[in-house]
């Protein structure tokens, strides 16, 4: 098998989904385009035609979204016609997955250089647009009713760890605001960002430099205060959790001779991953069975691990990871510029920005030698990715 990088990701501003988001009359296939054009850009040394296969992800594989959007996406984005392309559908861990199955290609020697990513426009496709679920999942009580409904499956999860309170999760909440907050001031989140050109028939054009959905100066009394939607006297909020959002994420993969052939960085080099699934009706807790996969099959222990990148879709199922694995809820090492709860989530589109976040930090961190993204997964699911820091100096 051969080793496996990621050279760089990139993605576009988070915003708002709705009609009075920053993306509400921009295509998602052109979001996803303008990701893939600015790794090229930003890569002068990658011929295109080297690029093997183009793996993009969507939730909703629908209108702007549909069409083999992987395919399609190369073809619009100015790759030659040889570069293939294909569309995945994991659910939230659908640009996870796309990083997994084209990497798992690039060990294997089917590629040498890969682009992986994932789109969601939840404004123009809500989660769920157009599916219809078997019957028998109810009528033979296959699932809780609450399984294909996120915010209630955050509630379950509440019911199921009593002690992860609603003010754990609201603190948990500010602080991610928080931190994001300082990171933009002191530039660490930004530099991925490519700037999109947006239209409004109300407002004409604009260019969204900047993600929509963060609240800077949230406080845990503020949060208090807010309704819990999925359910009377709940404690699931739009405050403690990841909005609806649309954006687009990619990152650039290779074998690593190839990275040093071509002059391509080396951001990260590719450990293992594993994927786990779980009663659907509790799917935030799927992170914990698909981290100690990974971890038991790579020999690694959780102390190993020096930087953890969790998507914070609800902020109940970070701390119940957290709690199983004994790591304090504020501990430094976790989401250190923030989350999900901030940022946004894109749905299919995150697991990207875990990676490329973890990329930047670990070239902060000589002294950091694993890290790991991981996520919970719609239908029951969980996913986590360790990484390796190619700028690990040793315990020196």
């Amino acid at each position: 098998m051969r080793t496996v990088v990621f050279v760089d990701g990139v993605r576009t501003p988070f915003g708002k989904a709705g009609k009075k988001g920053i993306y509400a009359e921009t295509r998602a296939d052109d979001l996803i385009v303008k990701v893939i054009r600015e790794l090229l850009r930003r890569h002068p040394e990658l011929p295109p035609e080297r690029v093997d296969e183009v793996a993009i992800a969507a939730t909703t594989q629908i209108g702007d979204q549909g069409l083999t959007i992987g395919r399609t996406a190369a073809l619009l984005a100015g790759l030659p016609k040889s570069v293939p392309g294909f569309a995945i559908d994991r659910m939230c861990a659908g640009a996870m997955t796309a990083v997994t199955t084209t990497a798992s290609g690039i060990a294997f020697g089917a590629y040498d250089v890969a682009i992986a990513g994932g789109v969601e426009h939840m404004g123009r496709h809500p989660m769920g647009e157009g599916v219809d679920p078997n019957p028998r999942f109810l009528a033979d009580q296959l699932v809780d009713t609450s399984a294909l409904v996120m915010g209630q499956t955050a509630e379950n999860l509440h019911d199921r760890f009593p002690h992860l309170t609603k003010e754990r999760a609201d603190a948990f909440a500010a602080a991610s605001q928080e931190k994001y907050a300082n990171a933009v001031k002191a530039g660490k989140i930004g530099p991925e960002f490519v700037p999109v050109a947006t239209r409004s028939a109300e407002l004409s054009w604009g260019l969204a430099t900047e993600d929509e959905p963060p609240r800077p100066g949230t406080t845990v009394e503020a949060l208090a205060a807010l309704k819990t939607p999925f359910r009377p006297h709940g404690r699931v909020t739009a405050g403690n959790a990841a909005g609806l959002n649309d954006g687009a994420t990619g990152a650039l993969l290779a074998d690593e001779e190839t990275a040093r052939e071509l002059g391509l960085p080396v951001g990260m080099r590719l450990v293992g991953y594993a994927f786990a699934g779980v009663e659907p009706e509790v799917m935030g807790v799927g992170p914990v069975p698909a981290t100690e996969k990974a971890l038991a099959r790579t020999g690694l222990s959780i102390d190993d691990i020096g930087l953890f990148e969790i998507n914070e879709a609800f902020a109940v199922q970070v701390l119940a990871f957290l709690d199983h694995f004994g790591i304090a809820d504020d501990d430094p090492r976790v989401n250190q510029w923030g989350g999900a709860i901030a940022t946004g989530h894109p749905l299919a589109s995150s697991g990207v920005r875990l990676m490329t976040q973890l990329s930047h930090q670990f070239a902060e961190r000589p002294d950091v030698r694993y890290g790991i993204t991981t996520m919970c997964i719609g239908i029951g699911m969980g996913g986590t990715v360790i990484w390796e820091n190619p700028h690990w100096r040793g315990n020196d």
